[in-house]
C-alpha cells in the first residue's frame, strides 16, 4: 500500500458548527477548531485522489484545499449530509473531460438518482453531472492505486459503510460495530470514529464509547470527527482526552 495523506475536509455533525441562529459558546467561538464544516475526508497518494462523502459542504471544501484532480467518490450512506454536494462534480466534468466515478450501495445510488433526477434524465439539460455509478459490494475494491475494504457498521437501523485503507480505517455516522466488522478492524493503526457528543445518542456514539472503541482496538492513534456543538470546545474537550486519541479539525491532515 502507497503512503496515504488524509485531509480532515470537514468534521461537523448535519448542521455543522456553528449551527444557524444558535448563540452557545461553541457556536459563537473564534477557535477556527470550533468551526466545522460537514464530514468528509480526502484521501490521496502521489497518484490517486479519492473523497469520501459529497455533503452540502462539497465545494467550499474542494475550493478551500485547492483540490484540481478528483479520481473518484466514494460514499458512506445515503443521508443529505453526506450526499448533497454531487452536483459540484460537474465542475470535474469540465475540467478533467470525462465523468466521475462514484462508489456506492445501492440505496446511497438510489438516493442519488432520487435526488438528482435530472442527470439521469433521457433528455439531459446542458451541464448536469457526467457520472457512472460502481457498486460497493463486500469484497475490497480499487481506486487506482488505493484499495478500499468496506466496513459495515449500524447508524441506528441504517446500515452503513466505514472503510479500511491499509493501516487507516475510517468510520462516520455509527453507534453499532457487528462482529464481523470488529474482525476487519484487526490491526489497524489510524482509527477515525465519530463522536457526537458527550451524552447518549440514538444513532451516533458518544465521545465515552468512542474512546472504548480506541482501547479495545489498540489502536496507535485515533481521530474524532462529526463532532456537534454539544460536545463542547475543542480546546477544552482535548484537555481530558487520553494518549492517542484526538478531536479532529477541518483542515487536519496526517500522514499514514
Amino acid at each position: 500500500m502507497p503512503n496515504l495523506n488524509v485531509t480532515f475536509l470537514g468534521t461537523g455533525t448535519s448542521m455543522g458548527v456553528p449551527v444557524i441562529a444558535c448563540d452557545c459558546d461553541v457556536c459563537k467561538s473564534v477557535d477556527p477548531r470550533d468551526n466545522r464544516l460537514r464530514s468528509s475526508i480526502l484521501i490521496e497518494t502521489e497518484s490517486t485522489t479519492v473523497c469520501i462523502d459529497s455533503g452540502p459542504d462539497f465545494r467550499n471544501q474542494m475550493l478551500r484545499h485547492n483540490v484540481k484532480k478528483l479520481d473518484a467518490l466514494v460514499y458512506t450512506h445515503e443521508h443529505k449530509d453526506h450526499t448533497a454536494g454531487m452536483d459540484d462534480v460537474r465542475a470535474y466534468n469540465f475540467i478533467l473531460r470525462k465523468s466521475m466515478t462514484l462508489y456506492t450501495s445501492d440505496r446511497v445510488e438510489a438516493a442519488l438518482r432520487s435526488d438528482f433526477h435530472y442527470a439521469f434524465a433521457d433528455t439531459k439539460y446542458p451541464g448536469v453531472p457526467n457520472i457512472s455509478f460502481v457498486r460497493i459490494e463486500e469484497d475490497t475494491f480499487t481506486v487506482g492505486d488505493i484499495e478500499f475494504l468496506p466496513l459495515p457498521v449500524m447508524h441506528h437501523k441504517l446500515p452503513v459503510l466505514g472503510f479500511r485503507v491499509g493501516d487507516f480505517a475510517y468510520i462516520t455516522d455509527a453507534n453499532h460495530i457487528p462482529k464481523e466488522t470488529w474482525s476487519k478492524l484487526s490491526g489497524v493503526k489510524v482509527l477515525v470514529l465519530n463522536a457526537l457528543r458527550k451524552t447518549d445518542h440514538l444513532s451516533h456514539f458518544t465521545l465515552s464509547q468512542a474512546i472504548d472503541i480506541a482501547r479495545e482496538l489498540d489502536t496507535e492513534k485515533t481521530y474524532l470527527t462529526h463532532i456537534s456543538h454539544q460536545m463542547g470546545k475543542h480546546a477544552d474537550v482535548i484537555q481530558d482526552l487520553p494518549n492517542g486519541v484526538e478531536i479532529a479539525h477541518d483542515g487536519l491532515k496526517i500522514s499514514i
